[in-house]
């Protein structure tokens, strides 16, 4: 299976040159604090989540699949501590 690579560049010129969502956050009441640094910041976190801890369960997911048993829903291995991770930030 090939690796993930989030698309970076692409939402940054979304972000920026499309949508120019600086503009638009300063409209909020903490807005100011979404300065460029700050949101590249996030979008490398949420790249790396994403490439390291979400992608690799992709092939579990497709071959376990969730599962329904005595009223309670089963995950394929791997998701519950993703989702974990992701809680803690």
């Amino acid at each position: 299976m090939p690796a993930y690579k989030a698309p970076l560049r692409d939402i940054r010129f979304l972000m920026n040159e499309v949508f120019d969502y600086a503009s638009h956050y300063k409209t909020l009441s903490n807005g100011e604090n979404a300065d460029a640094d700050t949101v590249d910041m996030i979008l490398e976190g949420a790249a790396d989540y994403c490439e390291n801890v979400l992608s690799p369960l992709n092939q579990s997911g497709d071959e376990e699949g969730c599962h329904f048993d005595n009223g309670e829903v089963k995950t394929p291995k791997g998701f519950k501590e993703a989702y974990d991770q992701f809680v803690q930030g």
